[in-house]
């Protein structure tokens, strides 16, 4: 599988049209690019602009247009698995993610990402701006906001801890017996980090305890960590833990959100079905 990079400033000597211009400078065929372009691999920064994906086939270059165009055929084949929206307030919607996709794309594309879906979800489009994230690996409700006003308000919700984030995890081990419920409090990257927890029920035939999470603070794969830290990591987790790999992937969901709407001052709530998997 071809995977390559062309970052390169447009010259007045250069191809005008953008498929002809990374035709020129890829090696890669007309037809292979369009595809990129159309799952977000191409970004274009114009003098005093910021980097947007270019995704329209026809546009064409300027002298001075900084191209960034990240190739990877493995992930440009990757079929995503589908988000299904919960709940649409107009300002924000709420989704269910499924694992295995991600929250927001990368240089490399986002035609396996959250927003992107949303984006083409509606009719007509809306803009779509991340508020909080979800791992990769993990499922369930992420909160997109459709209008730069809109996630200011919801970020700052998030910031000064007023959305409760309820978690379901399955963990390996008997975390029952051990402790049925308590506070993760181990700093992570020298920051203060918090996870609450309490055990839901202990599977003897597994040997593994589910577990439902409350975090916080929100730092990096903060869940995973602090059960990985206790002896008790995530089932399923590809990048911490020992004895807890398996099949089925990342046994971690996103499974309520609680919060009042910044708009309308009702109480929201939220609940995954993807939670009663584990």
């Amino acid at each position: 599988m071809q995977r390559l990079t062309v970052i390169k400033t447009v010259a007045s000597g250069d191809p005008k049209g953008v498929v002809e211009f990374l035709a020129e400078a890829s090696g890669l065929s007309r037809m292979r690019i369009k595809d990129a372009m159309k799952k977000g691999a191409l970004r274009r920064t114009r003098k005093g602009g910021k980097a947007t994906r270019l995704r329209k086939a026809t546009a064409s270059l300027h002298p001075g247009d900084r191209i960034e165009f990240y190739y990877d055929e493995a992930l440009l084949a990757t079929i995503p698995p589908q988000a299904a929206l919960v709940h649409d307030e107009g300002h924000y919607s709420v989704w269910n993610k499924p694992a295995g996709l991600l929250t927001q794309g990368t240089r490399y594309g986002d035609h396996c990402a959250l927003l992107r879906q949303a984006e083409q979800y509606f009719v007509p489009r809306r803009e779509v701006y991340p508020v909080h994230r979800l791992d990769r690996e993990a499922s369930g409700l992420v909160l997109i906001a459709h209008s730069s006003r809109a996630a200011t308000k919801l970020s700052e919700l998030f910031r000064q801890g007023q959305v409760d984030k309820i978690y379901r995890a399955e963990v390996r081990g008997n975390l029952m017996e051990t402790k049925p419920e308590g506070i993760i409090d181990t700093p992570l990257e020298g920051k203060e980090a918090r996870t609450e927890y309490r055990v839901l029920r202990y599977r003897e035939d597994t040997d593994t305890t589910i577990v439902e999470v409350r975090i916080g603070t929100g730092r990096f794969h903060q869940i995973r960590r602090h059960f990985d830290g206790i002896g008790f990591p995530v089932m399923g987790d590809p990048r911490y833990g020992k004895g807890n790999k398996n099949t089925d992937g990342l046994k971690l969901s996103a499974t309520e959100l609680r919060f009042t709407c910044p708009f309308n001052n009702r109480a929201m709530e939220f609940s995954s079905q993807i939670a009663h998997k584990l």
